[in-house]
Order: C-alpha cells, then structure tokens, then sequence
C-alpha cells in the first residue's frame, strides 16, 4: 500500500504545490488567475492564510498529490466566522478520495476554530464539482452571472455553502490555527481523513 499523508501544510510543500496548481491557472477555468502565481507570491500567500487559517498537503509516497486551505471569505468584521475554501488535486490522482479527505480534515479543523460557514466558487459550466461539493453537504447559495471572463468568455461563478454548526445565539471569536496546530484532536482529525483516501 501506497504511504498517504494528510498533515499542515509547511514552507518546504510549497514549490510543489505551485507545480501542482500551475495546470489549474493555465489550462482551467478552476481559478481565475490567468497567470500562475510566482514562487514569491505563493509563498507569501501561505504565510498570510496560515496566521489564522489551515492549509493541509497531502502526500502520497512522498509526493504532493493535493492541497486545500481556508481563506478568509470577506474581510470586514461581521463576516469573520465564514471561509471560502479551494482544493486541488493533481489531474492522474483523481477519483482516490483525496479532495473529499482533505475537506473531511477542513471540516473537523475549522469547526474546532469555531468557524460557521464554509463557501466555495465553482466556475460554470462544471458539473462533476457541483456533484462532488453537493456530495460534501454544500448547497447552493448564488451566482454571480457573467462576472469571470477568461479564454475569450464570459463565464457565470456559482456560489455554494455549507453550515459547520448551527446560527444560534452571539459567536465567540475563532481560535487561530496555529493555537491548535499540533493538539492530539487535530492529529486525530487528519488521520481519520486519511482514512477515506483509497486506491
């Protein structure tokens, strides 16, 4: 069997984790960059997310196979308890489990950081990523009609979400990733995501 690893992400991941998201710039409507990023801005986006917020890697036999993180998904104050999340995959590591383990670890990680609302934007048309997020537990929430052009089109952006716990009464403020980091629930969560990667 394959040794799979799901843990938090490190400086040491990110240069192939851009090679693993450079395909998604160039070649998809996935993300709405049209230029990968450099190894520079990169890096200075993972230490940005990961003050507050988790990025989790996965490698099989020692190579990233998939990453996802949460970002912050507005930046004013009442919005403070919602993320907007994004998972990739390398394309010959599909259909393994790996995006659905990686949201499992999110899920328990920012449920933990008292987070309430998880929101994702899925670049239309793209049918398998609805069905997968709707497979999550994601419902839909919106869209925003015509708003992506790339590729010489204009391109509607649905939006879908997913409660983490219920809205009921004041929340209290979100715990910072880095503060449970390396707790034995986090090492929990992650090995238990693991689980559901299969070959």
């Amino acid at each position: 069997m394959p040794e799979v690893v799901l843990r938090p992400a490190e400086e040491e991941d990110i240069a192939e984790m851009l090679a693993l998201y450079a395909p998604y710039v160039v070649q998809t409507t996935v993300s709405s960059e049209y230029d990968a990023p450099s190894m520079e801005e990169f890096t200075r986006r993972w230490r940005t997310y990961t003050q507050k917020l988790p990025w989790l890697v996965c490698r099989i036999d020692g190579e990233v196979v998939g990453y996802g993180y949460a970002a912050p998904h507005r930046t004013r104050a009442a919005y403070q308890w919602s993320v907007e999340t994004s998972i990739y995959v390398a394309q010959e590591q599909h259909r393994h489990g790996i995006a659905g383990a990686i949201y499992a670890a999110l899920f328990e990680l920012l449920t933990m950081q008292g987070y309430y609302n998880i929101y994702v934007g899925i670049t239309s048309p793209n049918e398998r990523s609805m069905k997968f997020h709707k497979a999550m537990g994601f419902i839909i929430s919106g869209a925003y009609q015509e708003s992506m052009y790339k590729f010489g089109q204009w391109r509607d952006v649905l939006w879908m979400g997913k409660s983490l716990r219920p809205h009921d009464g004041a929340p209290q403020p979100t715990v910072p990733f880095p503060e449970i980091k390396d707790s034995p629930l986090v090492t929990r969560a992650l090995n238990q995501a693991v689980e559901k990667i299969h070959f």
